[in-house]
């Protein structure tokens, strides 16, 4: 039978999800990141796909990376600050395709669900790709 994860009440207000297994992300180049794992890629049948929620608080930052395939992320709670200086909002949803780069962070703190096609793989930033402060969103 197939595995099915149910998690009651997902839009709650504050999404500390307390009941939740949240794990440390230790990559090189990120500092603070928490995931809970939704599903991930089971490489004996070929799969890529990951489905994770991210909890960023305030601070946190994940690494530099590039897109192999596509990337969505809703941010369920708080804020999240794109490496171009672009912050999304609670309600806020964002598909990156293939060969977007950048780097994730939030200087207030949030929780993001995020669905990701292919891996990603780290890069080193071009001059241009990172922008020091976050800009407000449009």
């Amino acid at each position: 039978m197939p595995e099915i994860e149910y998690i009651a009440n997902a839009f709650r207000s504050g999404f500390d999800m307390q009941d939740l297994d949240w794990a440390a992300w230790s990559e090189p180049g990120r500092v603070g990141v928490e995931h809970h794992v939704l599903w991930a890629p089971d490489a004996a049948e070929g799969e890529d796909s990951v489905g994770l929620l991210l909890r960023f608080p305030p601070g946190a930052h994940g690494d530099f990376h590039e897109h192999l395939g596509h990337e969505l992320m809703l941010v369920l709670d708080g804020r999240l600050d794109h490496s171009d200086g672009t912050s999304y909002d609670k309600g806020d949803l964002v598909v990156e395709g293939p060969g977007t780069r950048h780097r994730m962070s939030s200087e207030t703190g949030c929780t993001v669900l995020a669905v990701r096609t292919r891996p990603a793989a780290p890069r080193t930033p071009r001059e241009a790709e990172l922008v020091r402060t976050p800009a407000t969103s449009a």
